[in-house]
């Protein structure tokens, strides 16, 4: 697998920082009668994915900040000393291994008694440039059979330990992404049990959004003319996993990184094979592989966002409308009848 910038061990620890989700108060141990007058837990989220469910599930009781701000590119983010040091005086930090190697390293330096690493909340696989399942062939009983089998295997796997090499992308699975929520409400109102009611309550109301989401996008790309789509950034492979489809990847986790000639011609003979009408590109990465693809291949371009950060180029105010839009773009370009 082609976990984006696995490069460095010490570079990795911090690439998982999916969101640090920063209850204020002093050194994390502080109680309610530390916190600010207006009794609020300051919540600081690594990067938007985390931001979201802070924000969702936290709802009246939590302020939350960002240490990704909108329009960065969360996996090369440096954090300025003066962030690095109010992680300390967080009460609970919530973040995602693998996505974020500064993020990674000063969460471990900060020691806070509350934090979190959401790649426990889940299981975490392997994906390269190519991801998904051929379910050519297959009966509707059979690819039922097939995704009921693979929801289980999903299932208890709280604390289970981030490995090296796994992708860190499962906020684009709305599957995972529900069942890390359901990990984050549990540990807000452990953290938090004055308002664990709310927590909860909170958290019933995102995965019912999340599961709704999940059951449009498998109706809506469930008859297809193709399964298969070119993106520049091998984010989706969760994704394409959940819903039968098969991601190529122009440039595996790397958004900026540069594909070889051999991977260009391949990606050619593919489109040309799999009838691929559309090569995605991102609104935070260069578009300039993913439009010269295109040209040189007769194809379309339309954008497929990851979701690390919302933008005024973003097609949608949050999680749940960009994530929409990602999937009529998909049904657009797979030719979803």
């Amino acid at each position: 697998m082609n976990v984006r910038r696995l490069i460095p061990t010490a570079a990795v620890a911090g690439a998982v920082s999916l969101g640090l989700v920063t209850l204020s108060a002093c050194s994390g141990t502080s109680d309610a009668a530390d916190r600010p007058s207006d009794g609020k837990l300051s919540v600081v989220a690594s990067f938007y994915p985390m931001q979201y469910l802070a924000e969702q599930i936290g709802g009246d009781h939590v302020s939350v900040s960002t240490l990704t701000k909108p329009g960065v590119e969360p996996h090369d983010l440096e954090l300025k000393p003066k962030q690095i040091g109010e992680l300390g005086e967080a009460d609970y930090i919530l973040y995602l291994k693998g996505i974020q190697p500064a993020v990674d390293e000063a969460i471990k330096q900060a020691g806070v008694k509350n934090t979190v690493d959401a790649a426990t909340l889940t299981k975490l696989e392997e994906h390269g440039t190519e991801t998904g399942h051929d379910h050519a062939g297959e009966t509707a009983e059979e690819h039922a059979a097939h995704e009921g089998e693979a929801h289980a295997d999903e299932h208890g796997h709280e604390g289970h330990e981030s490995e090296a090499g796994a992708d860190p992308h499962i906020w684009l699975d709305p599957v995972k992404y529900a069942e890390v929520a359901k990990g984050v409400g549990a540990s807000l109102a452990k953290a938090d049990p004055g308002h664990a009611a709310d927590y909860r309550k909170n958290t019933d109301a995102l995965v019912k959004k999340l599961g709704d989401l999940d059951t449009a996008f498998e109706t809506g790309l469930k008859n297809t003319t193709t399964k298969t789509f070119i993106t520049t950034h091998s984010a989706f492979g969760y994704l394409a996993e959940r819903y039968g489809l098969d991601q190529e990847g122009i440039s595996g986790m790397d958004p900026e990184s540069e594909p070889s000639p051999a991977r260009i011609k391949e990606l050619q003979d593919i489109a040309a094979k799999e009838k691929v009408s559309t090569v995605f590109f991102e609104t935070l990465a260069s578009d300039k592989t993913a439009k010269t693809l295109a040209t040189d291949t007769g194809l379309k371009t339309d954008v497929l966002d990851p979701l690390e950060g919302i933008t005024d180029r973003s097609k949608g105010d949050d999680y749940i409308e960009v994530m929409r839009s990602n999937l009529t773009a998909l049904k657009k370009a797979l030719g979803a009848k």
